[in-house]
């Protein structure tokens, strides 16, 4: 009984659970509009065939046309419900790759192979800016196989994010960003911690942090940049001293062991 994750960068990972590839948020490219990717290799093609594909929300960071593209036709796609409707790119991959949706809110179950996916809340503001339809949610996603295993895509902390997600092995946490300010509805490292303490995850892995910069912006607060990821670890070995925070570089992977 194992879970195995890469790191590719960002939000991007792949989650592999009883012989099923997730890929969550993938972003394939070195330039995203005023973004470019700092540290790290653009993932390569064999990171785009998996089995599934899960898009957290709709910002451009998350819900990336082009990315989607590199998916091999047929793909299952699991989105927010609403997100078909609300980018009009999305649908024009969607119908140039076969590719198989399934549109969720919190709540929603699906299976793709032994894995079950359920979608569950977060706190984030999951709209495509910046002026997209605010009833399109965003999400976060709970894979159960062999392991259960939280992404949390963007959030900040919320009340009842132990009773949505549920018991866990490994989290997923989103621990920076990609500028040099944080606003509402995202997790630093140190609320990141506050969130594992919560969950009581065994293994967490934080993503989100350390990848895209602002061009022209690299002396600009360079810590919210470099520092997350080990701030996140000195913070969790404070407030959950019982977890095993593995903090992987990008293309790196870890095989995690459940407890018996």
């Amino acid at each position: 009984m194992s879970v195995e994750i890469t790191w590719w960068g960002h939000a991007t990972a792949t989650v592999r659970d009883s012989g099923v590839r997730v890929l969550t948020d993938p972003l394939f490219v070195r330039r995203l509009a005023h973004l470019r990717r700092r540290r790290g290799a653009v993932p390569p093609a064999a990171a785009a065939v998996v089995d599934v594909a899960l898009v957290s929300h709709l910002h451009a960071d998350h819900l990336h046309p082009g990315s989607l593209a590199k998916l091999p036709p047929g793909t299952r796609l699991v989105v927010p419900r609403g997100a078909g409707r609300a980018v009009p790119g999305l649908r024009r991959v969607v119908a140039a790759r076969g590719l198989r949706v399934t549109e969720m809110v919190p709540g929603d179950v699906c299976t793709v192979g032994e894995v079950r996916i359920r979608a569950v809340p977060a706190a984030h503001d999951g709209r495509r800016l910046p002026y997209g339809p605010s009833r399109v949610p965003a999400l976060g996603y709970v894979l159960s196989g062999e392991s259960t295993t939280y992404f949390a895509g963007d959030t900040g902390l919320f009340d009842r994010m132990p009773e949505a997600v549920g018991p866990c092995d490994v989290a997923l946490l989103p621990v920076g960003g990609w500028g040099p300010y944080l606003g509402p509805g995202h997790l630093d490292a140190g609320r990141a911690a506050q969130a594992l303490a919560r969950l009581g995850a065994r293994c967490a892995v934080p993503v989100h942090y350390g990848t895209y910069w602002p061009i022209g912006m690299d002396a600009i607060r360079p810590h919210e940049f470099h520092s997350p990821g080990e701030d996140f670890v000195r913070h969790a070995g404070r407030l959950a001293p019982d977890t095993v925070v593995h903090r992987l570089g990008h293309g790196e992977c870890v095989r995690l062991e459940p407890a018996r």
